[in-house]
């Protein structure tokens, strides 16, 4: 987040003022999380509360107003991919969160325009805003939010990949923009996760967040795949045709096969508006997606132009926000289980409640750290809400009814699954099971196993390793380079397909065996902390797993970005009996545990890392990295004050703009280059 210079000059000795001031600072924070890495920290109910605050300070003191306040900004700076000019600004909405709100707006209305005056109640979609623009009928480009007036991110291509996205419009017109709430269902949400899970990714916080990632990344396949929806709630601008009210233009959009708001209630009086409010509330368990408020707007087209609009909302539309729904009910048991990334999590079994129209009984309890925060035990009366109106949360523990009996509660030290010992996950705050023969994890581990960073098997997918793994044929790693003595019997029940497609399999298998490098062997043993960057540093100073598995804790911390937790993962790891066992069979089976001799690699980049940024004339990422990393440099993800260099390509996003802020320096592909030739 940038700085505010200008919060030095303001005297910090009145402590209303200095609450103003950190409420900006927090509230851009979240703003930037939210908008930008769609990565948020808090609630949009915790959001709002402290955004009213803000509302509340500049209400009383509207001297105190700066420009980086909140209260000023529609979204967030576009920062990815190509930006576009917005036509018509995409404005936010009011937010309101009382019925008395909601009165003061209609009536004021109805005040101005006559009691005949028609408003429309709407969903308000929990997505991510997107406009869409025509010209003779066919869809030219699609553009986000992004700052809400001046531009947006380009996004046509993955706009395309939307079943729910209108390519060529029926009746068309020489050009009309519409703009709309792209979103995913909880369906396709709970797919995507599970996706992630089982490849040991990480998972996406609601479906807000994974729709948001969806549209703004690279690839169009993977947007395709996960299936993102669309509803239309606005015409923003047209030429060829003219609307009376904004129903008329649903009505136009309808006939040319555009999916608009499918729940809107028109309404003429306060009381009725406030109906329609709760009548969509009441819906909101039955929806097949996320909603965060209902939308209340002006039917008529020319009193909205008579309105018009503020610097930030426009004048003839609220949308109300309804408050998250928090219920008691007494905890009944925490169950661990080991998820298929060894990850162990505690689960909160309550007594069963309805929320947001749906029962519930569990809910996450994340790690024991969040346990600790609580103050939770079993009896306790605790207080559970829905976030985003899908995933039920522990919010807080009414002490005042806590049990006579009443323990802390601390999560057990052993696997609830196979009984080996816990550790603690790099950063500390999860528990992991490291068993490799863990029935828990075992496809997972598999999968990570076999794939490109690792062993690189190709056509070994999660359905074979599943069906193998269920008919005994996988109990651990080892037993994969085993399968070529069972050909016949594979073939024989179609595990893998027929004889052809079998042969193929077994032959990945053993070309791996033969040329995957001891790094990649390395990176697919699932040790806490060794990733494809840790491995091939780890082999590069080790020279091979062997020498690898008798180093020390002191030993270990002394490579590169090895820390203590980590240094303690991979010494716990080859001291694992059964462990040892795993590793004495794949040496057995041949596999490659030391660095190639005669494996030659340059110095001119040693002791230096790059972070690659953009689009690479003629060259990968992928190849990018093995070019710095042959050369004795080290590839790193991310830009932080210790990288030293910015490999920068076409198309570079906010690792730019972080280089030059933290004064690293920001180099072509054709400058590494110069400096490899020259070292």
């Amino acid at each position: 987040m940038e700085q505010l210079d200008l919060f030095s000059t303001i005297n910090n000795s009145d402590s209303e003022h200095e609450e103003y001031i950190e409420l900006v600072k927090k509230l851009n924070h979240f703003a930037e999380l939210y908008y930008s890495k769609d990565e948020p920290e808090i609630s949009d109910y915790e959001y709002d509360s402290m955004n009213n605050r803000l509302k509340q300070i500049e209400k009383e003191h509207p001297d105190w107003i700066v420009p980086e306040s909140p209260s000023v900004r529609v979204g967030w700076k576009a920062e990815k991919g190509v930006l576009v000019k917005h036509n018509v600004p995409m404005l936010s909405l009011q937010d309101v969160f009382t019925r008395e709100e909601v009165y003061g707006f209609v009536d004021s209305i109805r005040n101005e325009f006559g009691e005949e005056t028609e408003f429309l109640v709407e969903t308000k979609i929990d997505g991510l805003s997107m406009a869409l623009r025509y010209e003779d009928g066919e869809l030219k480009l699609a553009v986000t939010r992004g700052d809400g007036i001046t531009e947006g991110e380009d996004v046509t291509m993955n706009a395309r990949q939307i079943t729910d996205v209108v390519k060529q419009m029926k009746e068309p017109v020489p050009y009309i923009e519409i703009r709309g709430e792209v979103y995913m269902t909880r369906k396709a949400f709970e797919s995507v996760n599970a996706k992630a899970e089982e490849e040991g990714k990480k998972t996406f916080a609601n479906p807000r967040n994974c729709a948001a990632g969806t549209l703004r990344q690279t690839d169009t396949r993977i947007t395709k795949e996960r299936g993102l929806s669309l509803f239309i709630f606005n015409i923003q601008e047209t030429k060829g045709v003219t609307f009376n009210t904004h129903l008329e233009g649903y009505e136009y959009l309808r006939r040319n096969g555009v999916k608009v708001i499918e729940n809107c209630f028109k309404c003429r009086t306060a009381d009725e508006v406030w109906d329609a409010i709760t009548r969509i509330g009441g819906m909101r368990g039955e929806l097949e997606y996320d909603i965060d408020g209902a939308v209340v707007k002006i039917n008529n087209l020319s009193d909205r132009s008579k309105l018009g609009n503020t610097i930030k909302f426009p004048r003839w539309a609220i949308a109300y926000k309804y408050p998250p729904e928090v219920k008691e009910t007494r905890l009944l048991d925490i169950e661990v289980n080991t998820g298929r990334t060894g990850r162990v999590t505690p689960v909160a079994v309550f007594e069963p409640i309805s929320l947001c129209g749906t029962m519930v009984s569990r809910a996450t309890l994340h790690n024991q750290d969040f346990i600790d925060q609580l103050g939770l035990g079993l009896g306790d009366t605790i207080l559970v809400y829905k976030s985003g109106e899908i995933i039920p949360k522990v919010k807080d523990v009414n002490k005042d009814k806590r049990p006579s009996d009443w323990k802390a509660y601390k999560m057990p030290d052993c696997c609830p699954v196979c009984g080996h010992r816990l550790v603690r996950d790099e950063g500390g705050v999860d528990l992991k099971c490291v068993n490799m023969m863990c029935p828990g994890t075992l496809v997972n581990r598999i999968v990570n196993f076999v794939s490109r960073d690792c062993m690189d098997i190709k056509g070994f997918g999660t359905e074979y390793i599943r069906k193998l793994a269920g008919e005994g044929y996988l109990k651990d790693i080892a037993d994969i380079f085993e399968l070529k003595d069972k050909r016949d019997e594979l073939v024989d029940k179609g595990l893998l397909g027929r004889d052809t497609n079998t042969d193929k399999l077994l032959a990945a298998i053993e070309s791996s065996r033969l040329e995957t490098p001891a790094d990649k062997l390395l990176a697919g043993l699932g040790i806490p902390g060794v990733g494809k960057a840790t491995a091939k540093e780890l082999i590069r100073t080790f020279g091979s797993i062997d020498a690898l598995s008798e180093a020390d804790r002191e030993t270990l911390i002394t490579v590169q970005d090895i820390g203590e937790i980590s240094a303690d993962g991979i010494f716990n790891f080859f001291r694992d009996e059964g462990n040892m066992t795993l590793i004495s069979r794949l040496k057995a089976l041949g596999l490659n545990f030391a660095k190639a001799e005669g494996e030659v690699q340059g110095s001119s980049l040693t002791g230096l890392t790059f972070c690659i940024t953009g689009t690479l004339e003629g060259m990968s990422r992928s190849e990018a990295e093995a070019l710095i990393e042959s050369n004795g440099g080290k590839p790193v993800s991310s830009v932080s004050k210790k990288t030293s260099y910015l490999l920068m390509g076409a198309d570079a996003g906010s690792k730019e703009r972080k280089a030059r802020e933290l004064g690293v320096p920001v180099i072509s592909l054709e400058e590494l280059r110069d400096m490899i030739s020259k070292g």
